[in-house]
């Protein structure tokens, strides 16, 4: 494996589909003998763990906080000589990612100065972008009917948080995109439907080569 990978990021408000997407997008590239590494933010770093934690209710903090733990998780995450983002991508490895720093500006930037927490993101963002941001499109509404499903509700797990979110992504889309490569794809009832438009969008990345 010597030629660099790809960088995927999965990005979108909870009950977006995200995770179902990404693993079934991993199954494509594993079938097309793409080798693929698939993580997350939080991650599984102690920076991660204590996120989870303020994210579930155990831990108490406020969003000042909570921006500074995720700049300093997505940093491990990107520089990690073990398992880190540029150390897979540079061994050949396509990575897809649930959630990066456009999560960051949608989330915390929705309840803290935007500007603030652009520069907490920044040296992620000047270390490595995606290569292909794909965001999955829900209505607030539909995405918390999907999270009532769960056994357990999160922080930002409100009708009014999620709508309050929705509009900041795209807020901020419009605010970085001249500098990132974004494609927004309604997550629809049908999982089939929805992963054959990111498979395109993936074929389009690899060259059409897939």
């Amino acid at each position: 494996m010597n030629s660099r990978g790809k960088f995927i990021v999965f990005e979108g408000t909870d009950g977006s589909g995200k995770s179902t997407q990404l693993r079934l997008l991993a199954k494509y590239f594993k079938e097309k003998n793409i080798p693929c590494y698939v993580t997350h933010e939080p991650t599984d770093s102690p920076f991660g763990a204590i996120l989870r934690a303020c994210m579930n209710g155990r831990i108490d903090a406020d969003e000042r906080t909570i921006a500074l733990l995720f700049a300093a998780d997505r940093m491990d995450h990107i520089q990690n000589s073990v398992n880190g983002i540029r150390a897979k991508l540079d061994a050949g490895f396509t990575v897809l990612c649930d959630r990066y720093y456009f999560s960051s500006f949608a989330y915390n930037g929705g309840f803290v100065p935007l500007e603030w927490v652009t520069e907490l993101n920044r040296p992620a963002m000047e270390l490595l972008r995606a290569d292909l941001t794909i965001y999955l499109d829900v209505d607030p509404e539909e995405g918390m009917r999907r999270v009532g499903r769960r056994s357990e509700k999160e922080r930002y797990e409100t009708l009014e948080q999620q709508k309050r979110i929705r509009e900041k992504y795209f807020e901020v889309f419009k605010q970085f995109g001249d500098n990132e490569n974004i494609a927004v794809v309604k997550s629809r009832q049908s999982k089939e439907e929805t992963q054959e438009r990111l498979r395109r969008l993936a074929d389009e990345l690899f060259g059409g080569t897939l």
